[in-house]
Formats: C-alpha cells, structure tokens, sequence
C-alpha cells in the first residue's frame, strides 16, 4: 500500500528523535514540507546545515502553522508548555503526537489545550541511543521497533490509522495500548534498568577504596553496558522519572525485595537459589532473541561505537 505524504509536518525539538524523523520522512518521501523548532538558536543553526527542516522557526506555534502533522519531540516534562504555546496555531484537522516515554502524564498535561477540530494521538517509538542533538539522528533509528500508540477514549480511528500508517512507513511495527499500562510497561522494560544504570555508575564512582581510574581501566561488559545507558539525555530521563513515579516506585519496591533475596542466598551460600534466578534470566534473553529484538552475535564493544553500530534484526511480528 502507497503511503499519501503529509503536505507538512512540523518537528518541535530536533534532538535524536526529531532528527531521526526528519531523515525517514526525506528517505521515505513522507512529507513534502517539513518545519522545525528548537528553543536553541544554535540547535537550530546545525539543524538547517544538515537540512532536517525546509523552514526553521524561532516560535513553535509559527512552526505548526498548517501543519498536518505535529510532533511533540521534547522531554516529557515540557509537552504541556509547548501545547499550551501551539493551540493556537494549530490547523484545524491536524493530527498531534509525541514521542515520550510516558503516556499518561504527557495525555493529562498536554490534553487541555488541544483544540476540539485537532487529533492528539499520543505515541512513543521504542527505539532510541544513548546521543542527543541534532547530529545524532538517522534515518534507520525506527527500523524493526516498536511504536506504542496510545489513543484517547473515543479518538476518531482515521487519524489513528494515518498516524500508524506513518510509523510503518519508518520501519516499524505498531500496538495500541492503554496509556496507564503503557506506563507499567515501560517502567519496567526501560526506566528500571535506567535508574540502576545510574545508580551503579554514580556508586562506581563514588567508591573510595577503587580509584575512578581503575574503574574505567577495567571496566567488563557488564558495567561498561551501564555506562553506555547512563549517558543518556539527563533532562530527558528526569522528566521521565519525576512523571512516572507512581509505577517506578511501585517496581521499585518489588526489586529491592528481590534483590535482599539475592543477598541473603549469597550470604547463606544457597547456591541452588542463584542458579535458579540466572537460570531464570538467561531465558529472558533467549526469548529476546528469538522475538527478533536483538542478536546472538555478541561483540563484546569491539564493534563500530555510535550510531554506526545499528544490530539489524528481524522485523517483529503483527500484533
């Protein structure tokens, strides 16, 4: 089926997923005008030399001016800001979406101020590195993902479909879910493990009887793995946090009890317990692989670093 392009789409904020959108839209021919937004002068500067926009704007509401398609590419915490800002602008019969991590926060704070005539479909593309900017995107970032849309009660099913149409015009597959599950999901397949990368890098660091030194001399996968998720966009993964706290805080709960069981098996030498956790995990990751998410081929970080390093994997099945 031939995907109809939007006449114009409006990106606010052109970090990696911004950038990332404009390079499938220009690939996959997707829209036939694109405009940005970034608060940054600089930001948007770099943006027009790598041609992620045919206009860039000083105002985001300028930006979405009769755009068909609008895409809220900031850190949770300022959607409901930048909605407030656009409402005004926005063309009757557009379609706006974001690409947060949380659902539910971004649904109650962005929500108010769409106008009756206008569709807010909310989404997040499950896809994503550890680099920020302008110069992080690329065109294949979406490519065998999942993007999780996250439709109001009583949501017109055209813009629906388009939107889902669009998203699988960038590579990926694409499940509707409800934002409060979205938001459990989420909590435990990415935030959790974000906050313990972290904690352990920050614990690392602050250990006086290992120098930093040695901890970067002989730093193994695993921690080194931690350090690769640590450096992601801090304001982006504190809004993340500071909006999704009920469900964080609830897994968090359930894992520092796991974690004094772990303890006390290694105290009391249960071997038997340990064995049977990682035995446990180890088939999570078999499963992983073999849902077509990632790759038995280990490289052990002696591949291509960055955004060059793309595991191509196969595309995940239809809901």
């Amino acid at each position: 089926m031939v995907f109809e392009p939007f006449e114009k789409v409006a990106l606010i904020g052109l970090g990696l997923i911004g950038s990332s959108l404009s390079h499938v839209m220009r690939r996959e021919k997707l829209a036939r005008t694109i405009a940005g937004h970034s608060r940054s002068a600089e930001t948007r500067d770099r943006a027009l030399e790598l041609g992620l926009a045919d206009s860039m704007h000083e105002s985001a509401a300028d930006a979405v001016c009769d755009a068909d398609l609008v895409f809220l590419c900031v850190p949770v915490g300022a959607c409901g800001a930048v909605a407030e800002a656009i409402s005004k602008s926005l063309k009757p019969g557009a379609i706006v979406t974001d690409v947060g991590s949380v659902k539910s926060a971004v649904i109650r704070d962005v929500s108010p101020h769409i106008p009756g005539n206008v569709h807010f479909v909310p989404g997040h593309p499950i896809a994503g590195t550890e680099y920020s900017g302008p110069d992080s995107g690329f065109a294949s970032l979406f490519e065998n993902r999942w993007c999780i849309l996250t439709p109001l009660a009583g949501s017109d099913e055209q813009p629906i479909a388009r939107l889902t149409a669009f998203w699988q015009a960038c590579g990926s597959s694409v499940d509707i879910m409800d934002p409060d599950h979205h938001d459990r999901v989420l909590s435990i397949t990415s935030h959790l493990p974000q906050l313990i990368a972290f904690n352990i890098v920050t614990t690392a660091a602050d250990l006086e009887e290992v120098t930093q030194r040695e901890v970067i001399k002989y730093s193994a996968g695993g921690f080194r793995d931690f350090t690769r998720l640590a450096a992601s966009d801090p304001t982006m993964w504190r809004d993340v946090f500071l909006n999704n706290r009920k469900a964080v805080l609830e897994l968090l709960g359930r894992f520092s009890e796991d974690l004094s069981a772990l303890q006390r098996a290694i105290r009391w030498g249960d071997g038997g317990m340990l064995f049977d956790t990682f035995d446990r995990a180890r088939g999570i990751r078999k499963r992983i692989i073999e849902a077509g998410q990632d790759t038995e081929k280990p490289d052990f970080g002696r591949g291509a670093q960055g955004q060059d390093q793309k595991v191509m994997v196969k595309r995940p099945e239809e809901p």
